[in-house]
């Protein structure tokens, strides 16, 4: 953890005050750690945005819009009122660099120092501004040594626009100013994944080619794109979730022991295992990546038929991946990744499949006998852990069935899990970086992903298969696992007429 400076008062600089991220997510996160008692003594928010308010205004917006995204049990309105009493606003542009004066100067007034240091930037800004605002603070010496900047994904659009991200970012400041924020990783069941793997002899031993037969990692939603069109069509589903939420899931799956549990050690594991995923060559590329995009169904409209997109658009909206470990612990055991838009339910699972007895001497119940026990951890919704394994029915004979053992946070009597924004936040306030992406973890995780990109470019005929709206993607998706004689924990061939599938 780095020292920061506590002799100034804390400010918080938001760019884009005024948009989605910064209400449905940072104001959540910031009032919870207010209520809670959890932020400096002497802070405040700094909203930054080209939408004109004045600092009364701004309150009055926010106020009105927590009332949407916060639990009617969280509302207090003596806090409420208290904390947007720490809140300001100053609009500019924030291409500009002229306008920074007035950042500037509104810092000064704020924390009461002609050189103000005890800073956080936050960029909830549209990632054309990733490069631009930090050599904008640079040239208005606002890159003080405490200051601090939390980046939001995509971090880069490829390997070489990440590179060039990482070249202006440490010119303007240390690394252990830079906080690249995956809020997955804010998650109590992401963290807890490390506890249990760690702190728990029983599974360790097992958490090995020996014993596992395949690991699943899904995170969809039952949303399509909503308002993003502009610019989920220019990013796509491997962009916008793959290369930075699921493979740093895979990352917690597969890491080794880090040798002690801090920053350094703990991103030293991280990106030991990027540097071990198998490259795809381009013969395998279709064979282990299925690309979809949601069509239109029970009224609901397809992808095409959204606001800002193309009518021929090719930009997928669901992918799933057969990824390969290439190391001690993992080599020939697949993991098996995917994401997708307009599901029929949001949740982000990982799976442990565990192999099979090497012998099965009891009955099968039905269709429900005895099969490999499973290890679940759900990140959302309901976080917790179950955990599938056989046991006999009561009766004569043996018949054995299996039954789940399950934990999930909210049977903790009121203990909350907690939010992943906050987490984070709270993390970055305090300088410790433990859980936020480093650059060298980006450059490997974009090295690894930029040949598809690069693939799907020059081969504007790889495949791209339409899947109806509210259903569990392709049916390829289905075939690549096969392979391999495993199935999705949610197949899509149940729950849909396949008469509706097709390519695109």
């Amino acid at each position: 953890m780095n020292n920061i400076n506590t002799e100034q008062p804390f400010v918080m600089v938001i760019f884009g005050a005024s948009g989605d991220l910064t209400k449905r997510k940072l104001m959540p996160a910031l009032y919870s750690l207010y209520k809670e008692g959890r932020l400096p003594k002497a802070f405040s928010i700094l909203g930054i945005g080209r939408t004109v308010y004045t600092d009364s205004n701004y309150r009055s917006y926010i106020l009105g819009e927590e009332k949407q995204y916060l639990k009617h049990e969280e509302q207090d309105e003596q806090v409420m009122g208290d904390f947007v009493s720490h809140l300001y606003y100053l609009s500019i542009d924030p291409a500009v660099e002229s306008e920074y004066e007035q950042l500037r100067a509104r810092l000064e007034e704020l924390s009461g120092n002609e050189h103000p240091d005890n800073l956080l930037f936050y960029l909830a800004t549209p990632p054309s501004l990733y490069g631009v605002i930090p050599q904008h603070l640079k040239k208005w010496r606002l890159n003080s040594k405490h200051a601090r900047i939390i980046v939001e994904k995509p971090f880069g659009y490829d390997l070489a626009s990440a590179q060039e991200l990482n070249r202006i970012y440490s010119s303007v400041f240390e690394e252990h100013q830079i906080y690249r924020i995956d809020h997955f990783l804010g998650k109590e069941t992401a963290q807890n994944l490390l506890a249990f793997r760690f702190a728990n002899g029983i599974f360790e031993p097992l958490w090995n080619r020996n014993y596992v037969d395949y690991v699943e990692v899904t995170a969809v939603e039952n949303l399509g794109i909503e308002q993003r069109g502009g610019f989920y069509d220019t990013t796509g589903a491997l962009r916008d979730m793959v290369q930075n939420h699921l493979i740093q899931l895979v990352a917690l799956t597969a890491m080794e022991p880090p040798a002690a549990f801090n920053a350094d050690s703990f991103r030293n594991e991280v990106v030991k295992v990027y540097e071990s995923l198998t490259p795809l060559d381009e013969i395998d590329l279709d064979e282990h990546i299925v690309r979809g995009q949601y069509m239109a169904s029970n009224s609901k409209k397809g992808y095409r038929e959204e606001k800002n997109i193309a009518a021929d658009s090719r930009t997928e909206t669901y992918i799933a991946m057969k990824l390969g470990i290439s190391n001690w612990r993992w080599s020939g055991v697949p993991f098996y990744i995917r994401t997708g838009k307009q599901m029929p339910t949001k949740v982000t699972e990982i799976v442990i499949h565990f192999k099979e007895t090497p012998h099965q001497m009891f009955h099968a119940v039905g269709d429900k006998g005895p099969t490999a026990n499973k290890l679940i951890l759900r990140l959302q919704p309901n976080e917790g852990m179950v955990l599938k394994f056989g046991m006999k029915l009561p009766g004569p004979g043996f018949e054995v069935k299996q039954v789940a053992m399950d934990f999930s946070y909210d049977q903790l009597g009121g203990v909350p899990s907690g939010d992943a924004y906050a987490r984070l936040i709270e993390d970055c306030i305090q300088g410790d970086p433990t859980l936020f992406t480093r650059s060298d973890a980006v450059e490997a995780s974009w090295r690894f992903f930029d040949p598809i990109l690069r693939y799907w470019k020059e081969h504007t005929e790889a495949p791209l298969y339409g899947y109806p709206v509210g259903t569990w993607g392709p049916l390829e998706s289905e075939a690549m696992m096969h392979e391999h004689g495993a199935d999705w924990t949610n197949p899509c061939k149940n729950l849909t007429n396949t008469d509706q599938y097709c390519e695109l």
